[in-house]
Protein backbone atom coordinates (compact mmCIF):
# COMPACT_ATOMS: atom_id res chain seq x y z
CA UNK A 1 0.00 0.00 0.00
CA UNK A 2 3.42 2.10 0.13
CA UNK A 3 2.55 3.03 -3.10
CA UNK A 4 -0.88 4.57 -2.40
CA UNK A 5 0.09 6.92 -0.44
CA UNK A 6 2.85 8.35 -2.23
CA UNK A 7 0.37 9.17 -5.17
CA UNK A 8 -1.53 11.44 -3.07
CA UNK A 9 1.33 14.10 -2.55
CA UNK A 10 0.44 16.81 -5.18
CA UNK A 11 2.95 16.86 -7.53
CA UNK A 12 5.32 20.26 -7.12
CA UNK A 13 3.28 23.42 -8.59
CA UNK A 14 5.65 26.74 -8.40
CA UNK A 15 3.88 30.14 -9.27
CA UNK A 16 6.15 32.84 -10.53
CA UNK A 17 5.26 36.97 -11.04
CA UNK A 18 6.45 38.03 -14.12
CA UNK A 19 7.19 41.65 -13.83
CA UNK A 20 10.49 42.38 -12.12
CA UNK A 21 10.55 38.83 -11.26
CA UNK A 22 10.63 37.26 -15.04
CA UNK A 23 11.44 40.05 -16.99
CA UNK A 24 12.82 43.40 -16.76
CA UNK A 25 9.94 45.27 -17.78
CA UNK A 26 10.76 48.98 -16.91
CA UNK A 27 12.11 49.72 -20.73
CA UNK A 28 8.71 48.48 -22.16
CA UNK A 29 6.99 50.32 -19.64
CA UNK A 30 8.60 53.53 -19.62
CA UNK A 31 8.32 54.05 -23.66
CA UNK A 32 4.79 52.50 -23.13
CA UNK A 33 4.50 55.50 -20.71
CA UNK A 34 6.04 58.17 -22.88
CA UNK A 35 4.04 57.49 -26.09
CA UNK A 36 0.77 57.49 -23.84
CA UNK A 37 1.42 60.65 -22.52
CA UNK A 38 2.33 61.87 -26.31
CA UNK A 39 -0.73 60.45 -27.76
CA UNK A 40 -3.14 61.72 -24.65
CA UNK A 41 -1.62 65.11 -24.32
CA UNK A 42 -1.35 64.35 -20.61
CA UNK A 43 1.98 64.56 -18.69
CA UNK A 44 3.21 60.94 -16.77
CA UNK A 45 6.44 60.97 -15.38
CA UNK A 46 7.88 57.69 -16.89
CA UNK A 47 10.78 57.47 -14.59
CA UNK A 48 8.61 57.44 -11.39
CA UNK A 49 6.56 55.59 -12.97
CA UNK A 50 8.59 52.69 -13.43
CA UNK A 51 10.07 52.56 -9.94
CA UNK A 52 6.95 51.78 -8.40
CA UNK A 53 5.42 48.47 -11.08
CA UNK A 54 3.43 45.95 -9.06
CA UNK A 55 0.53 47.23 -8.77
CA UNK A 56 -2.67 46.86 -11.35
CA UNK A 57 -2.32 49.69 -13.83
CA UNK A 58 -5.07 52.03 -13.12
CA UNK A 59 -3.33 52.40 -9.62
CA UNK A 60 -0.49 54.25 -11.53
CA UNK A 61 -2.93 55.99 -13.77
CA UNK A 62 -5.47 57.48 -11.31
CA UNK A 63 -1.93 60.02 -10.19
CA UNK A 64 -1.68 61.71 -14.03
CA UNK A 65 -5.40 61.22 -15.50
CA UNK A 66 -8.57 62.32 -13.92
CA UNK A 67 -10.22 59.32 -12.31
CA UNK A 68 -13.42 59.29 -15.33
CA UNK A 69 -10.54 59.07 -17.76
CA UNK A 70 -8.91 55.84 -16.44
CA UNK A 71 -10.84 52.68 -17.35
CA UNK A 72 -10.45 54.28 -21.07
CA UNK A 73 -7.05 55.55 -20.75
CA UNK A 74 -5.89 51.85 -19.50
CA UNK A 75 -7.64 49.93 -22.37
CA UNK A 76 -5.64 52.74 -24.71
CA UNK A 77 -2.33 51.86 -23.05
CA UNK A 78 -3.03 47.93 -22.92
CA UNK A 79 -3.78 48.48 -26.94
CA UNK A 80 -0.79 50.18 -27.38
CA UNK A 81 1.69 48.26 -25.36
CA UNK A 82 2.15 45.28 -27.39
CA UNK A 83 3.82 47.29 -30.32
CA UNK A 84 6.04 49.23 -28.01
CA UNK A 85 6.96 47.28 -25.22
CA UNK A 86 7.25 43.55 -25.62
CA UNK A 87 10.24 43.97 -27.95
CA UNK A 88 11.71 46.23 -25.58
CA UNK A 89 11.55 43.99 -22.24
CA UNK A 90 14.46 41.40 -21.49
CA UNK A 91 14.11 38.33 -19.23
CA UNK A 92 15.84 39.05 -16.03
CA UNK A 93 19.40 36.90 -15.25
CA UNK A 94 18.06 33.26 -14.15
CA UNK A 95 14.06 33.27 -15.72
CA UNK A 96 13.97 30.64 -17.81
CA UNK A 97 16.50 28.35 -16.03
CA UNK A 98 13.95 28.82 -12.69
CA UNK A 99 10.78 27.76 -14.94
CA UNK A 100 13.24 24.94 -16.19
CA UNK A 101 14.47 23.79 -12.78
CA UNK A 102 10.86 23.35 -11.92
CA UNK A 103 9.75 21.42 -15.11
CA UNK A 104 13.08 19.46 -14.71
CA UNK A 105 11.83 18.39 -10.98
CA UNK A 106 8.95 16.98 -12.20
CA UNK A 107 6.42 20.06 -11.13
CA UNK A 108 4.04 22.47 -13.12
CA UNK A 109 5.15 26.02 -12.99
CA UNK A 110 2.82 28.60 -13.68
CA UNK A 111 2.66 32.47 -14.31
CA UNK A 112 0.35 34.72 -11.82
CA UNK A 113 0.24 38.43 -12.99
CA UNK A 114 -1.28 42.00 -12.30
CA UNK A 115 -0.52 42.29 -15.98
CA UNK A 116 -3.26 42.00 -18.32
CA UNK A 117 -3.15 38.46 -19.26
CA UNK A 118 -2.75 38.61 -23.23
CA UNK A 119 0.45 41.02 -22.71
CA UNK A 120 1.49 38.79 -19.97
CA UNK A 121 1.51 36.05 -22.75
CA UNK A 122 3.27 37.64 -25.45
CA UNK A 123 6.32 38.85 -23.30
CA UNK A 124 6.82 35.12 -22.27
CA UNK A 125 6.24 34.01 -25.71
CA UNK A 126 8.77 36.72 -27.62
CA UNK A 127 11.22 35.38 -24.74
CA UNK A 128 10.48 31.65 -25.30
CA UNK A 129 9.68 31.35 -21.37
CA UNK A 130 7.18 28.45 -21.81
CA UNK A 131 5.25 27.93 -18.31
CA UNK A 132 2.52 26.06 -18.14
CA UNK A 133 -0.25 28.31 -17.44
CA UNK A 134 -0.22 31.92 -17.25
CA UNK A 135 -2.87 33.92 -15.36
CA UNK A 136 -3.28 37.80 -15.57
CA UNK A 137 -5.09 40.57 -14.01
CA UNK A 138 -5.10 39.67 -10.47
CA UNK A 139 -3.03 41.58 -7.61
CA UNK A 140 -1.70 41.02 -4.32
CA UNK A 141 -4.45 38.43 -2.60
CA UNK A 142 -6.67 37.83 -5.54
CA UNK A 143 -3.25 35.94 -6.71
CA UNK A 144 -4.31 33.32 -4.11
CA UNK A 145 -7.43 32.45 -6.47
CA UNK A 146 -5.03 31.01 -9.08
CA UNK A 147 -2.47 29.72 -6.87
CA UNK A 148 -4.93 27.63 -4.63
CA UNK A 149 -6.68 26.55 -8.22
CA UNK A 150 -3.54 25.31 -9.65
CA UNK A 151 -2.33 23.95 -6.18
CA UNK A 152 0.90 25.96 -6.00
CA UNK A 153 2.77 25.77 -2.77
CA UNK A 154 5.34 27.71 -3.61
CA UNK A 155 5.01 31.97 -5.06
CA UNK A 156 7.91 33.46 -6.09
CA UNK A 157 7.91 37.46 -6.57
CA UNK A 158 9.75 40.66 -6.05
CA UNK A 159 6.98 42.52 -4.35
CA UNK A 160 4.76 43.04 -0.71
CA UNK A 161 2.09 42.04 -2.79
CA UNK A 162 3.57 38.87 -3.71
CA UNK A 163 4.18 38.14 -0.28
CA UNK A 164 0.68 38.70 0.86
CA UNK A 165 -0.21 36.14 -2.26
CA UNK A 166 1.88 33.85 -0.89
CA UNK A 167 0.16 33.97 2.71
CA UNK A 168 -3.43 34.25 1.40
CA UNK A 169 -2.82 30.86 -0.49
CA UNK A 170 -0.96 28.99 2.60
CA UNK A 171 2.09 29.39 0.01
CA UNK A 172 6.03 29.22 0.74
CA UNK A 173 7.16 33.10 0.13
CA UNK A 174 9.82 33.11 -2.16
CA UNK A 175 11.06 36.35 -3.27
CA UNK A 176 14.02 37.70 -5.30
CA UNK A 177 15.42 41.54 -4.71
CA UNK A 178 15.10 42.73 -8.50
CA UNK A 179 11.90 44.65 -7.66
CA UNK A 180 11.20 47.84 -5.69
CA UNK A 181 12.34 46.20 -2.50
CA UNK A 182 15.69 45.12 -1.40
CA UNK A 183 16.68 41.98 0.18
CA UNK A 184 16.27 43.09 3.94
CA UNK A 185 13.03 45.06 3.31
CA UNK A 186 11.74 41.60 1.77
CA UNK A 187 12.84 40.07 4.86
CA UNK A 188 11.08 42.33 7.22
CA UNK A 189 8.00 42.32 4.73
CA UNK A 190 7.51 38.32 5.92
CA UNK A 191 9.30 36.50 3.11
CA UNK A 192 9.89 32.94 3.89
CA UNK A 193 13.05 32.82 1.40
CA UNK A 194 15.04 36.14 -0.03
CA UNK A 195 17.24 35.72 -3.15
CA UNK A 196 19.34 38.22 -4.52
CA UNK A 197 17.86 37.03 -7.69
CA UNK A 198 16.80 34.03 -9.67
CA UNK A 199 20.14 32.96 -10.75
CA UNK A 200 19.68 31.90 -6.86
CA UNK A 201 16.55 29.85 -7.50
CA UNK A 202 18.00 26.49 -8.96
CA UNK A 203 19.85 25.67 -6.21
CA UNK A 204 17.04 26.77 -3.38
CA UNK A 205 14.52 24.39 -5.15
CA UNK A 206 17.37 21.52 -5.11
CA UNK A 207 17.57 21.95 -1.33
CA UNK A 208 14.01 22.21 -0.72
CA UNK A 209 12.95 19.46 -2.57
CA UNK A 210 14.77 17.43 -0.31
CA UNK A 211 14.47 19.17 2.84
CA UNK A 212 11.96 17.09 4.92
CA UNK A 213 8.66 18.95 5.22
CA UNK A 214 5.79 18.65 7.66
Amino acid sequence: MAHMASSTLSPLTVGFDLDMTLIDSRPGIHACYTALAERTGTYVDADLAITRLGPPLEEELINWFPAEQVAATADLYREMYPTIAIAATPALPGAREAINAVRDAGGRAIVVTAKYEPNAKLHLEHLGIQPDAVVGNLWAEQKAEALREYGASVYVGDHQGDIRAARAADALSVTVATGPYGADELGALGADIVLADLTEFSDWLAGYLVAPRA
